[in-house]
Formats: C-alpha cells, structure tokens, sequence
C-alpha cells in the first residue's frame, strides 16, 4: 500500500527528515515513537502534502502511485486521511456541511453515486456513534468551541465517515483522559479491515494497550533507527529511548 524510500525533507532549508526507509501493508497498523524533535509529526505532513515542508530527495508510492504528485486534495480523494496533534477549528462551516463536501468527494473519487440527504443524516449518526459523538456538534462549526476530547472523537468521526484506506493519526491520544482515550481507540479499532491500513504516532505506550500494532519503529534525528514487535513499545515504556540513542551514530 505505501513504500517510503529514502525520504528526506526539509523546512525553512534545515533537513528534518534523513533517509526514511519504510512499507505498510494492508491490513496492517503500525506505530511510531521517539523523543521530541525526531521528525514524527514532519514524516506525517510529508505524507498528507503539507505544502511547508520540502521533499528533497526519496520516493513515495501510494498504490501504485506517486504520491508525492499528488496534490493535498488529491491524497485524500485517494483515501489518505491524517488526523491532527492540534484539530483545527474553522469558523463558519458547520460540520454537516464540511463532511456533506468530504464525503462528496470521495464517494465521486471511488466512481460511487452520492449520498442523499435522507442517507447522508443517517451515515452520520452512525459513524458519531461509533465515537460517541454528541449529534448536536453537526450543527456547530468544526472543531469551534470543541473541548479537547471532542476535537479528537471528531478527527475519528471524520476518519470513520471517509472510509481511508491508510490513516496517519499524530499523537490522537494527545490531551485525552482515560475514558476519551479508550472511547477514541475503541473507534479506531472498529474501523480497521484487511483492506485498510493504519500508522499511530505517539509518545506513549497506553495508547497501544487500546490499539495493539503489528509494528512499532523509533524515529530518531530523521532516521527509523529501529523496528520490532507490539513488545519494543513496552520495552521503550519501560526503559527509555536511552538504550538505542547512546548506541546511534547518523
């Protein structure tokens, strides 16, 4: 589904990203970890088509495709979907409306007929209620006024009402208390299938007691600098990233 070979990118002419060697397979969820300033959050808006970072060398192929061809638009119409760190709030756009358009885009995109008012009310209860999303936000602006447990069942809603086939959530667990964590992943998990796949970035381990990945891989100045199983993530809980960074040299 997506093989990453040797990314790097920039911003602002500094290089964040080093040589990023990476594959997803259907079916599959994977998370990445490592300290602060490693790149996670670069390597996802790289993916997504953020425009203020700068490819400047690598390739990317997304289901055959090129994606770093593809225009931000593009990728999501294709089935990329990144959920926010920070959701965004967007003031005067209800979110029936901004997911009415979405959804709109990717059904024509998938070659499907749209959905009529009657249906569309209806997919949208149903996706809220995978997350337990209070019905009453439809009608509010997106993310505007949104507490931060809201904002972050919302990005799931989303996820869940766009069907994607690859899903980059930065750090969903970000903010959350117990029960909007466990809420949030319940969600996640509900929607995984062995048609889509699914990369978690996250700084802590509780997130993967909800969401158990097949592969979990240290991010470190730029470079996944070390791989394994769902155990690695418990092994770093425990012992810190000081055991692979002392013995890394760039």
């Amino acid at each position: 589904m997506l093989k990453v070979k040797n990314l790097h990118a920039s911003v602002d002419g500094k290089e964040i990203l080093k040589g990023i060697d990476f594959e997803v397979k259907a079916g599959e969820v994977h998370a990445i970890m490592g300290p602060n300033g490693s790149g996670k959050s670069t390597f996802a808006s790289v993916l997504a088509g953020n425009e203020k970072f700068e490819v400047t060398a690598g390739e990317v192929e997304y289901n055959g495709l090129n994606l770093l061809e593809m225009s931000i638009e593009e990728r999501a119409r294709q089935g990329l979907f990144l959920g926010f760190q920070y959701p965004v709030e967007i003031p005067g756009v209800s979110m029936a409306n901004f997911m009415k358009l979405a959804v709109a885009e990717r059904r024509k995109a998938q070659g499907k007929e749209p959905l009529s008012a009657g249906q569309m009310l209806k997919y949208m209860r149903e996706k809220a209620a995978i997350v337990e999303l209070d019905s009453k936000l439809m009608n509010r602006a997106v993310n505007e006024g949104f507490s931060g447990g809201e904002k972050k069942k919302n990005e799931i809603f989303q996820m869940a009402m766009l069907e994607p086939e690859l899903a980059l959530l930065d750090e969903t667990d970000s903010g959350l208390d117990i029960d909007a964590l466990r809420i949030v992943a319940t969600g996640v998990n509900r929607l995984r299938s062995e048609k889509n796949a699914t990369v978690l970035i996250t700084h802590y381990q509780r997130l993967l007691d909800y969401i158990v990945p097949d592969f979990v891989h240290v991010l470190y100045k730029g470079r996944i600098i070390y791989s394994g199983g769902k155990d690695l993530a418990l092994k770093l809980e425990k012992e810190g990233y000081d055991w692979l960074i002392n013995d890394y040299k760039e």
